[in-house]
């Protein structure tokens, strides 16, 4: 299946999700990542504000948001810039997500984890984005460890993966986790 097939198909299924099913998977995957030990060790974590059909990000940095410093990115041209996450400083930007406002910019090897959200992942943490190369652009600036989220069935077992794409080195489901094989 190429990657435009799998984005057609994703999308699909998550049309049929309902609002309790979302909210359910969206606190079991962030529980998950919550109990790994390279989240409680990091300090600096770009997070991503969701899209609506994207696990939802916003319990979880509002849970959080006084115990870590967050981060979100803001498209720029081709790239993101990364900034420092405050609730009151959100605007609506690019494809309508609300973004950080502001000229206070971080640089992407000052992440200590990245939280990476896709179109689909498969179990050799290969994953397949809205076909834009936003993440991969970034992913491939920093050291820090790259997690996805996904629901259940955004995980497939194998996906081609093109020489610029950047593998994440974790992926949380609902009901899994799986670590890249190096």
């Amino acid at each position: 299946m190429n990657k435009n097939d799998i984005r057609l198909r994703m999308r699909a299924r998550k049309s049929l999700l309902d609002d309790d099913e979302r909210q359910k998977a969206a606190r079991n995957v962030f529980d998950r990542l919550e109990q790994l030990a390279a989240f409680l060790m990091s300090d600096r974590i770009l997070m991503y504000n969701s899209l609506p059909d994207e696990l939802s990000t916003r319990e979880f940095l509002t849970k959080w948001s006084g115990k870590k410093h967050f981060f979100l990115p803001r498209v720029n041209g081709i790239d993101l810039e990364i900034l420092p996450y405050d609730r009151t400083r959100l605007r609506s930007g690019a494809f309508r997500i609300e973004e950080p406002e502001g000229d206070d910019l971080a640089d992407a090897s000052e992440m200590e984890m990245v939280v990476v959200p896709a179109v689909a992942y498969d179990r050799n943490c290969n994953r397949v984005g809205r076909g834009k190369g936003y993440y991969d652009r970034l992913l491939s600036r920093t050291r820090a460890l790259k997690v996805g989220v996904a629901y259940d069935f955004q995980l497939i077992d194998e996906m081609e993966a093109d020489p610029f794409d950047v593998p994440v080195d974790i992926v949380i489901t609902e009901s899994a986790i799986i670590y890249r094989r190096r």
